[in-house]
């Protein structure tokens, strides 16, 4: 078993990889525009990164190039893909194809620390 910390782990050892996801999230800084972020793993099918936003802070248009699934682990944020938008809140996952224009932002009235853990489904495998 591998215990997860700040930065990029590979998952080559074994057939489980435990993440503490709330701990190993990144601090957020208010005082910019983006969210903080970290990739906290690189495994077989797919990587795992998590952004920490702060109010007010967001991820301008943008796509991915693989399918993902995003879900807030704590706090609330808004996703936006097209003219529909998510209140994503622990509990809440959305799934998207890749090259789907979409958006992330973190309402002013949110918690200090919200955190979205993006999957990105790679299907790639790692020797």
């Amino acid at each position: 078993m591998l215990v997860g910390t700040l930065g990029a782990m590979n998952d080559r050892s074994g057939a489980m990889t435990v993440l503490p996801l709330t701990d190993a999230a990144p601090v957020p800084d208010p005082s910019r525009p983006r969210p903080a972020v970290a990739r906290l793993l690189q495994g077989d099918g797919a990587n795992l990164i998590a952004f920490t936003f702060a109010p007010g802070q967001d991820l301008p248009d943008h796509r991915s190039a693989h399918p993902i699934t995003v879900q807030c682990v704590e706090g609330a944020l808004d996703f936006t893909c097209g003219d529909e938008t998510v209140r994503l809140t622990p509990g809440v996952v959305v799934h998207l194809r890749e090259k789907v224009t979409h958006r992330v932002d973190c309402p002013a009235d949110a918690p200090e620390k919200n955190v979205l853990l993006l999957t990105m489904l790679t299907g790639e495998r790692h020797a």
